[in-house]
């Protein structure tokens, strides 16, 4: 049998990338001229002290910023080209979301929340049963399917984020301090589940600032003032 086809192309390329926000008080250099490739399939923990620029680094990854200099460049395709349209098409089909927060909608159930993405996408065929498919992939029973986020645990509604992030199937997972506000047994089946996924194929990009967490990665990337060190 042959062995399998990877890509040599990186699936995240940032080229000399730098992010300024214009202040009253005077500018500030979020990130400073950073370079960095991620191949598919990776799992890379992004640290770095307060106000380094890892949020940022995340945001502008997922495309929902701009680099001020420099180029992204996502699953082959410079997004500095593209039209407005088409970065949500990128975003809705190639990225999913993970925060600490959860930013799960308070009015809607487990199942409507997981099934919102595909609402935006004009709800296709089978979207009920793929909403059913990947709540169970992250280990939740129909029974909570009908609950509300305020009627669940942390580690429940977490697992209702990823399930959200995972059913249009993208092939980039960002995760912006995951289990920061859950304990850390459930903090650490979070991170078994995400290393699940990892081995499935997906390329996972989580900012945290615990070391332990970061030691579910299976490579570290320091930012220290808008570069890495």
């Amino acid at each position: 049998m042959s062995p399998p086809v990877t890509d040599p192309y990186p699936i995240i390329r940032l080229e000399d990338v730098t992010k300024v926000y214009p202040m009253p008080a005077g500018d500030v250099l979020a990130l400073d001229h950073l370079s960095l490739d991620v191949m598919a399939g990776e799992f890379i923990a992004i640290m770095g002290p307060s106000g380094s620029g890892k949020s940022t680094l995340l945001n502008l990854i997922g495309c929902l910023d701009v680099p001020t200099t420099g180029e992204i460049v996502i699953s082959g395709r410079p997004v500095r080209s593209l039209s407005d349209d088409d970065l949500t098409t990128l975003r809705r089909d190639n990225i999913g979301f993970v925060f600490q927060t959860f930013n799960l909608i308070p009015l809607l159930s487990v199942l409507e929340n997981v099934e919102f993405p595909l609402l935006l996408r004009g709800r296709p065929a089978g979207s009920r049963e793929r909403c059913t498919e990947v709540l169970g992939a992250v280990g939740l029973t129909p029974d909570l399917f009908t609950h509300r986020p305020s009627e669940l645990s942390g580690g429940q509604q977490q697992r209702v984020a990823i399930a959200r992030a995972l059913v249009n199937d993208p092939g980039i997972l960002l995760c912006d301090e995951p289990t920061g506000n859950l304990d850390t047994r459930t903090g650490d089946t979070i991170m078994a589940l995400l290393g699940a996924l990892n081995r499935q194929g997906k390329t996972i990009l989580l900012v945290t600032h615990d070391p332990r967490i970061a030691g579910f990665a299976s490579r570290t990337i320091r930012i220290v003032d808008g570069s890495v060190a």
